[in-house]
């Protein structure tokens, strides 16, 4: 397809880089103009954008592939392939098949990866935005390569890492880990010569070019080589640690601030002070100064910028608690959720080893008091701090030698400076006793500032004075966030009145949301108008900065947000304008549109139920087509949405709106379960359980207490799930809800088939089962027979355990629950396995494994590795045991699931007495104290009984393997 124009192959390569998310018109012409975009810069880009959509139209027969989408234009990929987004697929299921040691299908994605490559990156290109993803993609070329070679040593491929390696080293001679790589492979194919030659190579460019000896790992393989050693481990690849990039997008154009920046550079200096605090008034302009020099200085932070906005001056709802906070700054830095603690001693601890030898800008940003921050400050060592707060914080000057720097706001000549970098610099020469009254009217304070110019440049016929005589008329201020009347509410009050009716009823109307963002469809709900007009809508007040487009990078659809200020003033208006009705009735759309698809992510993960009232008012309703494209993954959607559903929770309960809280706490179960986000659910479920208690909801309390109760299980404190089960069911049963009757049944049985008593688990499933059916929740009935399944399996009849799974199983389909059919299945392998048909339960197993790693289910892959690690080892296939369970116990370690790693464990040991290894019986040893604090007495016997078994008849030969399996198939 001919694409003549140079500045229409930027545009096209600048949306292609980032398919699916917006790239901003500025961001576009300084590709284009390489940083320096001429005053048509935006026309030319519509013109380039006019003509690619024509040549994609007449070329390609392709329309509305390029969309217009504030604050510039997105490219929708659809269907069409682009090579950038197949690498990143291929890349992760390279780098996962090599976290599971498949190596040969890792290196085979490897290979198709690299295959993509057909010369220099964006070979002549150039500009802003592409030379970066040009070195980017350079490097992650060689990083491929490197790790395709440590797989092909695992592989034996010697020869291939060779011809692969030895032209990239000559090419890169300074890359010490593809030159190890390399050495090992001369080393393994039988060529030492070639292998010290290798060594010296490299040691006399490293010399030479950077006056430095290699590193320790060349060192100690030069010496292994010259031992003449034989290698008996190859290393893996080296993965390369999360770096976060969170810093938001520096605010444009910056102005000032010179003498505060060089105070801040001191953070640089290896003597200088380990944290910062940039406090002053609301709308002095700390974060934007905060942001602005946190990305000039990012470079020096190689290992990544944190960005963490703490809501300490919130105006309405709880500022961020330092637990949340530590959870959000470890998983930026790579912690995986399930591994992150409870407590917040050890989270903190945590953090601080994870910071320990890397160097990373933390940015703190609207922070309350010193306490906090306390547990966000990191050890001793090379990371800093900076951060922003209107209090002076000066215990952390005394405390940890932090530098204060007190922000004011702007001199007169700053706030010209400003005022001439958004409007011109002959408009303001033209008036500059206005231009000095208007900056005087503002309070010189950089938002206020920001706002009254965008009013100036929106409509030229105004002049300077025009607009200074305007905010002399200004009464009032915005409490005592505005020391002066002229200050932000003045600058504020005149965009917004300047809005249309439509625009100033829904900036009002948002303003009343406690979300931190929000996308279009929100808006949409809050005004009770159609999708498009809630767009327009929006980009009117963006374009009145009344609101900032606040897409992040994981967003797929555009959000929005408020500064702190704004959101104030549109609240105050809100309270002012909007009678009590109007507000509540917004409110209560909202909520409604919220639950209505958090309500459809569930039916996709668990079929349809009928936990939610039928009185609960779900009339508004989104466009099939969108909310179907917004839920291609639910769990990715939830995720989006979860700070929005904790606020919107929250906010329901505080305005007597608790169905809608405790409806969508049921809602986000998915979230909560497959993402361990235990958290958040009991936060949620404990305040929609308050609501619902004073509301005397007899259903919604019921319904809290059996998901507090459900929380429980999943901790495996099982004494306390079944006294708020209890709780529950008495609820219930007086409201006469039979579907939550039935989850309280089950959940009850669920708590005494773990405490072993398994007749009354029995009891309470087939109770639950009956009510499932009176009920007609198809996907509660499948789960009720899986447990059923479970419980019979427990009792020592697998048979019976096979014919009840294989029910659930067909009941899963006919509910149209993915999550329940995959756990249906679990159930059906170990009931095989239970009835020594190994063989069968081995291809149940697989099925298990894949469909957990298809819904991104961590826990049920690692059950379903656990039973096929049995199923081997059953099958007398020792060593595909170990490996299979090794890999389950990993999984585990990393999901924190503690009576799994005591079922693993206890495999493991069967595997080891079974191989003549003497480690068998103290593995069992810790596995039967694991389930005695887990107060799981099934097992601990099971454990007690293998136990006496290996100490009795010894390892080796004399341990059989049919006995173990009867021993461990009993109660």
């Amino acid at each position: 397809m001919p694409i003549r124009s140079a500045r229409q192959r930027t545009v096209l390569v600048m949306l292609l880089l980032t398919p699916g998310r917006v790239v901003s018109v500025d961001a576009l012409a300084a590709a284009v103009w390489d940083g320096a975009p001429p005053t048509t810069s935006r026309n030319q880009i519509a013109i380039c954008i006019a003509a690619l959509r024509k040549i994609l139209r007449e070329e390609a027969g392709v329309d509305g592939l390029i969309e217009t989408a504030p604050p510039g234009y997105v490219l929708h990929p659809g269907h069409h392939r682009i090579d950038l987004a197949e690498l990143e697929e291929l890349v992760a299921r390279a780098r996962q098949a090599a976290e599971y040691e498949e190596h040969a299908a890792g290196a085979e994605h490897f290979e198709q990866a690299l295959s993509l490559w057909r010369g220099p990156v964006l070979d002549g290109m150039t500009g802003d935005g592409i030379d970066g993803a040009v070195t980017r993609l350079t490097e992650l070329r060689l990083d491929l390569a490197e790790e395709l070679a440590a797989l092909q040593l695992r592989l034996e491929a010697y020869r291939r890492v060779i011809a692969d390696l030895a032209p990239l080293v000559a090419e890169h001679p300074l890359r010490e880990e593809a030159r190890a790589l390399l050495m090992r492979a001369y080393h393994l194919s039988g060529r030492r010569a070639d292998a010290l030659e290798c060594f010296r190579e490299g040691r006399r460019v490293l010399i030479d070019e950077l006056g430095i000896e290699p590193g320790r790992k060349l060192q100690a393989l030069h010496s292994e080589v010259l031992a003449g050693a034989p290698v008996t481990e190859v290393p893996r690849a080296e993965r390369q640690r999360q770096v976060p990039r969170q810093l938001p997008r520096p605010t444009d154009p910056f102005v000032g601030r010179l003498p505060e920046m060089r105070l801040l550079d001191e953070l640089l200096e290896a003597s200088g002070p380990p944290l910062a605090v940039l406090c002053g008034v609301a709308g002095v302009g700390k974060s934007a100064l905060a942001v602005y020099w946190s990305g000039r200085a990012a470079e020096r932070f190689p290992d990544g910028q944190l960005f963490i906005d703490l809501a300490g001056f919130h105006e309405r709802g709880a500022p961020v608690t330092p637990l949340a906070a530590l959870d959000q700054a470890l998983r930026g830095l790579g912690v995986p959720g399930a591994a992150i603690p409870g407590e917040l001693h050890e989270r903190a601890a945590l953090y601080r080893s994870t910071l320990d030898g890397r160097r990373v800008l933390i940015v703190l940003d609207n922070v309350g008091s010193p306490e906090q921050i306390r547990p966000l400050l990191p050890g001793p060592g090379p990371s800093r701090v900076l951060i922003t707060s209107r209090a002076p914080l000066s215990a952390l000057a005394g405390e940890y030698g932090a530098r204060r720097i007190e922000l004011s706001r702007m001199t007169e000549r700053e706030a010209r400076e400003l005022l001439v970098a958004v409007i011109g610099a002959e408009r303001v020469e033209a008036e500059p006793e206005s231009a000095r009254r208007l900056a005087d009217l503002c309070d010189r304070l950089p938002l206020a500032l920001r706002i009254v110019a965008t009013r100036l440049i929106s409509d030229w016929q105004w002049s300077l004075r025009q607009l200074a005589s305007r905010l002399e008329d200004r009464r009032g201020r915005l409490d005592m966030l505005s020391p002066h009347e002229g200050g932000v509410r003045s600058g504020v009050w005149l965009s917004y009145r300047e809005l249309s009716v439509k625009a100033a009823t829904l900036y009002r109307l948002l303003g009343q949301l406690a979300v931190p963002d929000f996308p279009v469809w929100v808006a949409a709900a809050a005004l009770d108008v159609d999708l498009s007009e809630a767009e327009e809508l929006l980009r009117q007040l963006v374009g009145a900065q009344l609101l900032e487009f606040g897409s992040g990078p994981e967003r797929a659809e555009p959000r929005f947000r408020f500064q702190d200020l704004l959101r104030l003033y549109a609240w105050e208006r809100c309270q002012a304008e909007d009678p009590e009705p109007a507000r509540r009735a917004s409110l209560a759309r909202v909520l409604s549109a919220m639950l209505g698809l958090a309500d459809e992510a569930h039916r996709q993960m668990y079929g349809p139920d009928e936990v939610l009232p039928d009185d609960l008012d779900r009339t508004m309703r989104l466009p099939v087509g969108f909310a179907t494209e917004l839920l291609v993954d639910p769990v990715d959607w939830l995720e989006s949405e979860r700070e929005s559903l904790s606020a919107l929770i929250r906010q329901a309960v505080q305005n007597g709106f608790s169905a809608y809280a405790w409806a969508l706490t049921t809602r986000a179960e998915p979230l909560y379960e497959i993402r361990n986000y235990l958290a958040d659910w009991r936060q949620n479920a404990e305040l929609a359980l308050e609501g619902a208690r004073a509301a005397g909801d007899l259903r919604g309390a019921g319904t809290m207490l059996s998901n507090l109760g459900t929380i429980c299980v999943y901790q495996r404190q099982y004494a306390e799930a079944q006294r708020l089960v209890s709780e529950a069911m008495v609820l219930l049963d007086r409201a006469d809800y039979v579907q939550g009757r039935a989850v309280v049944r089950r959940n009850l049985a669920i708590c005494l088939r773990y405490t072993g008593d398994l007749e009354a688990a029995a009891r309470h499933c087939t109770d639950s089962l009956e009510l499932f059916r009176r009920s007609g929740d198809a996907a509660g009935l499948s789960h009720a027979l899986g447990l059923l399944a479970q419980i019979e399996l427990d009792s020592g009849d697998p048979e019976r355990g096979i014919e009840i799974s294989t029910q659930a199983i067909e009941a899963s389909y006919q509910a149209g629950s993915m999550r329940n059919r995959t756990q249906n299945l679990y159930r059906l392998a170990e009931s095989l396995i239970g009835a020594g048909r190994v063989d069968e339960a081995e291809q149940v197993c697989h099925d298990v494994i894949g469909l957990s790693r298809g819904q991104g289910d961590r826990l049920g892959e690692a059950y379903g590795l656990c039973a096929l690690g049995e199923a081997h080892w059953r099958q007398g296939k020792t060593h595909q045991a170990r490996a299979v369970l090794v890999k389950a116990l990993r999984a585990t370690e990393e999901i924190g699931d503690r009576f799994l790693r005591a079922r693993i464990n206890t495999s493991l040991a069967c595997v080891e007495a079974l191989s003549g290894t003497d480690t068998a019986a103290d593995r069992l040893e810790r596995a039967r104290d694991e389930f005695h604090v887990l107060d799981a007495p099934v097992w601990q016997r099971r454990t007690e009984r293998l136990h006496r078994a290996i100490m009795e008849g010894g390892a080796g030969p004399a341990v059989d393997r049919e006995a173990l399996a009867h021993l461990l198939n009993g109660r």
